[in-house]
């Protein structure tokens, strides 16, 4: 006689209707179909405190696969598109927390919103380098800063203090602002924006074009609005009464709305050097290397001041030293 089992009707031969549903077995091929593709890319997220007491998640989304985020809202092999799933504390008791899967997925969605350009997405503080052949000590000094910064941000009361990345051209700037943007939103559950300065006042200028329907408002306002905003290569712009009125407009309202902004520069945190008029003057202007102050105005220069804290980084051009371009 052969044994009956669940699902199974009076015939031995004879599945019962509910688990002969094409849409039931289509589920369960997706699940283990899925299950597979997150364990074969072993996508994780170990638990860390964060100041508040509460825990938290770290998503590594870096190493994930696109396509299998993609496919996280149909099916998730965890909770199964609740959302949430039931973890066990060490006396036995249970608790619903949120799914990592989901938590790794909404990473990615506010990674992409950030408009981080491709030239810089592989940008993280853990591929920072700090230890290659001459690096100067005020690079590993910015890095760990960077990592501190991350550290104590709270989305929830933040008081807007920002970041000021100073230094020569090629010492990392760039990456280690993106990186600490990925992180703001990786660890803690921030949104943010990047913005290159000269695209952005180039993209303001495009709007006073009849033709164009989007006006400087509608431009302005993500960037106004931005929990944080990564603004690269501030002071690269001509210095024009109209750029100062701009960079002014951008600074002072995420200075008053107290949002944090993440900026890095070119030139020196210095005031304009005054002249006494004469000829030496000009000459003396003429021959020295701008600052800060030149590029943006002194008085929004002193602005940065209390919006960032600077954060100075010297030493050779990295991409001149180490990273080369190369066709082999």
């Amino acid at each position: 006689m052969t044994p009956r089992f669940a699902g199974q009707s009076g015939t031995p031969n004879s599945v019962s209707k509910e688990s002969d549903s094409p849409k039931t077995n289509s589920i369960r091929d997706q699940r283990e179909r899925h299950a597979k593709r997150y364990t074969r890319h072993e996508v994780t997220a170990p638990r860390v405190a964060d100041p508040s007491g509460r825990t938290r998640f770290t998503q590594y989304f870096t190493a994930c696969d696109p396509a299998i985020l993609e496919l996280v809202p149909d099916i998730c092999p965890i909770c199964e598109g609740l959302g949430l799933h039931i973890n066990r504390r060490p006396d036995g008791t249970q608790f619903a927390e949120a799914c990592p899967y989901r938590l790794v997925q909404r990473s990615q969605r506010m990674i992409t919103r950030a408009q981080i350009p491709r030239r810089y997405e592989h940008c993280t503080l853990d591929s920072y380098e700090t230890g290659f052949g001459g690096a100067h000590r005020t690079l590993a000094a910015a890095h760990l800063r960077a990592r501190k910064f991350v550290e104590n941000y709270s989305p929830t009361d933040t008081t807007g203090t920002g970041l000021l990345l100073t230094g020569s051209i090629g010492v990392g700037k760039t990456h280690l602002a993106v990186g600490i943007l990925q992180s703001l939103v990786a660890e803690r559950g921030a949104t943010g924006l990047f913005y290159d300065y000269r695209d952005l006042l180039k993209q303001v200028q495009n709007s006073y074009n009849r033709q164009v329907s989007e006006t400087e408002l509608e431009i302005l306002k993500p960037v106004f609005e931005a929990e944080v905003l990564v603004l690269d290569e501030l002071g690269a712009s001509k210095p024009t009464d109209w750029v100062w009125d701009t960079v002014a407009h951008i600074l002072n309202t995420r200075y008053n709305d107290r949002r944090t902004t993440i900026i890095t520069t070119n030139y020196s945190n210095l005031p304009p050097l005054g002249g006494d008029g004469g000829q030496g003057s000009a000459v003396r202007n003429a021959v020295r290397e701008e600052t800060l102050g030149d590029r943006i105005g002194e008085r929004m220069r002193s602005r940065l001041q209390e919006m960032c804290v600077v954060v100075e980084m010297h030493g050779e051009d990295f991409r001149q030293k180490v990273k080369r371009a190369s066709f082999a």
